[in-house]
């Protein structure tokens, strides 16, 4: 019973995941900056987890864990949310929902290339794995570098890869301060709070430069923080919990978000109007989602951290 309703929930929390990169491109598409696509997005998310923090933990917890290491949590906060969801949102202007989605996927592999900075060796298995998910990538790319459009693929990959590196890396350097004292959901609010002075600069300077963003921007940005910040994240970390205690079960839970791939596809080419991919395109996003789901498989081996989004 557990391991259904895990999966059900592990499903849809990829499908709310999804709506980050169909509301980031939808807000390209109407003329929005991806600057206030991206500081909005946690200026709403912060006063959401803080009202969930506040229920269900309460503040004294996780702001004397900050306390203690306040300059390093502001720093590795920027760095995991700041230096992720910036390039990511930057990367939305120069590929369709599912391009994005799909390459982001290379956070797998740059978790996985980052094991022995934290004291663990490189697990070889995933890595196979995460080496199927980078040939899926170069082939979704491949229309771009046959027609010679270099800037295109640079103005995509290099912002993904930049996100790709920060977010694991800042996620398990607070990890690490953390100590186990703070849940999941502590946690993430407490990167937000301390990533909040990059976003005001942000929001300062997309003010000064592009003026305020539009009503319906700022309704989708709500949208994106509420569906992909909180709800997916806990209807995800809902579904783990369910099987905790079997790891394979877990993993299979895990594998569920290679399904954000899958909806975003379907999602930006029915109501955004992206272009489906051609043959290379949509091989190399099986490969990403086999490479997910292999990852995930493997890593019922040698146990995984929790992460969030």
């Amino acid at each position: 019973m557990n391991m259904k309703k895990s999966l059900f929930l592990g499903i849809a929390g990829s499908f709310f995941f999804a709506f980050t990169f169909i509301l980031n491109r939808s807000m390209h598409l109407s003329g929005g900056s991806w600057i206030w696509s991206a500081s909005l997005r946690y200026l709403f998310t912060l006063p959401i987890l803080a009202l969930i923090v506040r229920k269900k933990h309460g503040f004294q917890n996780v702001h004397k864990v900050i306390m203690e290491n306040p300059k390093d949590w502001l720093l590795w906060s920027t760095v995991g949310f700041g230096l992720f969801y910036g390039p990511l949102s930057y990367a939305g202007n120069y590929g369709e929902s599912w391009l994005i989605a799909a390459s982001w996927q290379m956070t797998i592999v740059m978790g996985i290339l980052m094991s022995p900075l934290f004291g663990s060796p490189v697990p070889v298995k995933n890595l196979s794995a995460s080496g199927i998910i980078l040939v899926g990538v170069f082939l979704m790319q491949v229309h771009n570098i046959v027609n010679l459009e270099v800037r295109t693929t640079l103005l995509t990959l290099v912002p993904i890869l930049i996100a790709a590196v920060s977010y694991p890396l800042g996620n398990r350097k607070t990890m690490a301060m953390s100590e186990n004292r703070l849940s999941t959901i502590e946690r993430t609010y407490g990167m937000t709070l301390c990533s909040l002075p990059f976003w005001l600069l942000m929001a300062g300077f997309g003010t000064v430069n592009m003026g305020l963003p539009s009503l319906g921007q700022s309704f989708q940005s709500f949208c994106v923080a509420l569906f992909s910040g909180v709800i997916a994240t806990l209807l995800f970390f809902r579904a783990t919990d369910l099987v905790k205690s079997n790891q394979k079960q877990l993993a299979v839970v895990e594998s569920t978000q290679a399904g954000e791939v899958i909806f975003t596809l379907l999602g930006g080419t029915l109501f955004l109007g992206d272009s489906l991919p051609d043959g290379l395109g949509g091989a190399g996003i099986l490969l990403i989602v086999f490479g997910m789901i292999l990852n995930s498989l493997f890593s019922s081996f040698i146990g995984k951290g929790e992460t969030a989004k």
